[in-house]
């Protein structure tokens, strides 16, 4: 139990030791070992990847490479100035780094407990007087309902990394705008120890319209230092970096996986680009921006859609608390996109009102066939939508008009 001898709780555990008994006999220093930079230092499993989750094996030398790498103002700005809590486990890729980054550099880090729930972030973060918390968009939801729902703020707060999946508009604007709390767009996996981009806006565009800045903010970002990025067609040919052009997203750099442990044949692809899976498209200024995973993504008459762009949209609807796409067959399109929707607390979206507000924000063609109201999504244990399990939920499901 992870306190004193005076705060020791009445258990019916057997054998429960105190912590601070368990460690009062040992030393208070520690003689730090020599060993090869190569050495391996941790081992986690991948929950994004098809098929059973995969081993991604860390050496010292790349986590320190990460470490210093995420520390940079730019990414996640850590010093011994700031007080930082990641949301996310520390079994989701290292949760972020943040652990090593925040020691390297002096942060004080907050673990948060079990209270994961609205009201519990919110008291983490006011009682320990975070300036900066990272995890993934499920979480943000309910501490925005919370904060809104008993009209809280966030005296102490100044910036949130918001990954693992999409963070919608509404979100980046919510924080902003009512809550004055500045967001930074992240995406990574756990082949890359796991930060591949982070989102902060260059000087130039601080002073650009509030909407001109959302269109920026809703991209994933720049690659911090040690990241290089790519997209390419089918064929493996590069696409220009435009803003208008995408494909498959590759990476490379000191800390990104050559290969999957146990797994022959998983080596990074030629010149040592690993495909991320994900389709991407970069700009001129080097923001990436996710269009979709591979897997998600819905192919209809031969043209792509992409499921996040639909759920951004449709989350900025005030009856809609959460927004999932997927693609249903279609005897004439191949596919067709299904929007499941969350409603707000107290709310009952309407499908005609929903398809309405999304007429003149995606293209026509993009617009869902379908729309259905549900209680909840699957969570995984990262915190993020399982589309897999809403894909075999729905296997059956036949649109209007099919």
């Amino acid at each position: 139990m992870l306190t004193d001898r005076a705060g020791m709780p009445e258990s019916a555990i057997e054998n429960l030791i105190c912590y601070e008994d368990l460690i009062d006999a040992e030393s208070e220093s520690y003689d730090w070992p020599e060993f090869d930079e190569w050495t391996a230092s941790s081992l986690c499993y991948t929950s994004g990847t098809t098929g059973n989750p995969k081993g991604v094996l860390y050496s010292n030398r790349a986590t320190v490479l990460h470490s210093l790498s995420v520390a940079m103002p730019n990414v996640l700005n850590l010093s011994d100035n700031e007080c930082i809590l990641p949301i996310v486990p520390m079994f989701h890729a290292n949760a972020w780094g943040i652990p090593y980054a925040a020691v390297m550099t002096g942060t004080k880090l907050v673990m948060p407990g079990a209270r994961l729930d609205g009201e519990g972030v919110y008291e983490m973060l006011n009682d320990e007087r975070v300036t900066f918390t990272a995890g993934v968009p499920t979480v943000w939801i309910m501490l925005l309902a919370y904060m809104r729902e008993h009209g809280k703020t966030l005296d102490h707060l100044q910036r949130i990394v918001i990954g693992g999946s999409a963070a919608s508009r509404s979100m980046i604007q919510a924080f902003e705008e009512e809550f004055e709390v500045e967001v930074r767009h992240g995406w990574g996996m756990t082949e890359m120890s796991p930060v591949g981009a982070i989102n902060t806006l260059a000087p130039a565009m601080r002073d650009l319209p509030a909407e001109e800045k959302l269109d920026i903010q809703s991209k994933q970002g720049r690659p911090p230092y040690g990241v290089e990025m790519m997209i390419t067609d089918d064929q493996g040919n590069p696409l220009p970096h435009d803003g208008e052009a995408y494909g498959e997203l590759k990476v490379k750099g000191p800390f990104i996986c050559s290969g999957y442990l146990g797994l022959e044949n998983s080596e990074a692809h030629e010149d040592g680009w690993f495909d991320t899976n994900d389709v991407a498209s970069i700009d001129p200024q080097g923001y990436m921006q996710i269009v979709d995973r591979k897997k998600d993504i819905i192919k209809s008459g031969g043209e792509w859609i992409s499921s996040i762009d639909l759920e951004d949209t449709a989350m900025g609807h005030p009856d809609v608390l959460q927004a999932a796409v997927i693609g249903i067959a279609h005897p004439k399109w191949d596919e067709r996109p299904l929007l499941l929707i969350v409603p707000a607390e107290g709310k009952s979206p309407d499908k005609d009102d929903i398809l309405s507000y999304l007429e003149d924000k995606v293209a026509k063609w993009w617009l869902p066939d379908d729309v259905v109201v549900v209680d909840s999504f699957p969570i995984g244990g990262t915190g993020k939508v399982l589309k897999n399990e809403l894909r075999e939920q729905f296997k059956d499901y036949t649109l209007p008009g099919a």
